[in-house]
């Protein structure tokens, strides 16, 4: 019999990843014109404080002290925070000079590639067809990488090893999304408050008191992280690993129109050559994942 809480999960999930493909990126390309690293300035800021308020409502401080009592935690998520603020950075770069399509190159392939680190890092087991799915990845990167240096999809690929790898530490210690993700937060917070500090010196900052419309704009960039994260994370909670999966595959999908129909980024006959071989790695994924799920 079917958890009745599957639909509910399925359409959180869907959600979450909708939220991710479509309104993150109308919102960080929206205010875009603030500078990257401003934005991520107020990312890393805002996720803080947000999940401050969250952790006060769920009443989960005890969780969050208890994770910071354990030291072999408290390295690896700091570790994962200089992961994750990469991913953020990088992904904010690939919004604002207009390398969408080559970021959802990334969110297309980071599935397949954590399958590929799992099997590396923890011996899991892979089949055929996910050995198929790898090999397909890594020849797609190589013909770019033959065919010119020029035309590899960078920003996608440190998208996918940041989030990949930031995946993989935090199985390891298996926290609470929330409060890990605040934990990172508040190891990447004095940075973003300092770099924050020299743009005010220098007088370049877009945020200030004086536009206050403004503020709460950029102040936005702490639920557009947070709220889809809940959401997407709940869904694997109720419906489970597989099926979300698969349905993770809207955010790169959404991604990549956007890039290409909305925001008209270039897209040269080597990419796109290159991305057949990534979609047909991606179906053969999924494929997978419906027969053993």
């Amino acid at each position: 019999m079917k958890n009745p809480n599957f639909n509910k999960g399925l359409t959180l999930t869907a959600l979450g990843s909708f939220w991710w493909g479509v309104i993150g990126v109308i919102y960080f390309k929206y205010i875009s014109f603030a500078g990257p690293l401003e934005v991520v300035i107020h990312r890393c800021v805002w996720t803080s404080v947000v999940l401050f308020i969250s952790t006060f409502y769920f009443s989960k401080w005890n969780i969050f002290f208890k994770i910071i009592a354990d030291r072999k935690k408290l390295l690896c998520l700091f570790f994962s925070g200089m992961l994750i603020f990469i991913n953020w950075s990088t992904w904010i770069y690939a919004i604002a000079s207009e390398k969408i399509i080559d970021a959802s190159f990334g969110y297309f392939i980071m599935p397949i590639l954590s399958v590929f680190l799992g099997y590396i890092f923890y011996n899991e087991n892979i089949n055929k067809k996910r050995v198929l799915s790898i090999i397909l990845v890594l020849i797609s990167i190589l013909f770019l990488l033959f065919m010119s240096f020029n035309a590899i999809p960078w920003v996608g690929i440190i998208v996918a090893l940041s989030w990949g790898f930031y995946n993989l530490l935090r199985k390891k210690i298996n926290v609470d999304t929330d409060i890990g993700l605040l934990i990172e937060s508040l190891f990447i917070l004095p940075f973003a408050l300092f770099s924050f500090f020299l743009i005010f010196q220098n007088n370049l900052n877009d945020f200030s008191l004086t536009n206050p419309s403004l503020m709460l704009l950029l102040m936005l960039a702490g639920p557009m992280t947070v709220i889809p994260l809940f959401m997407y994370v709940r869904g694997v909670e109720l419906c489970g690993l597989g099926p979300t999966g698969m349905i993770f595959y809207i955010t790169p999908t959404f991604q990549f129109l956007l890039g290409f129909f909305y925001y008209n980024e270039p897209f040269s006959s080597e990419k796109s050559l290159s991305f057949i071989l990534i979609w047909i790695a991606v179906i053969i994924y999924l494929k997978d994942l419906y027969e053993n799920n």
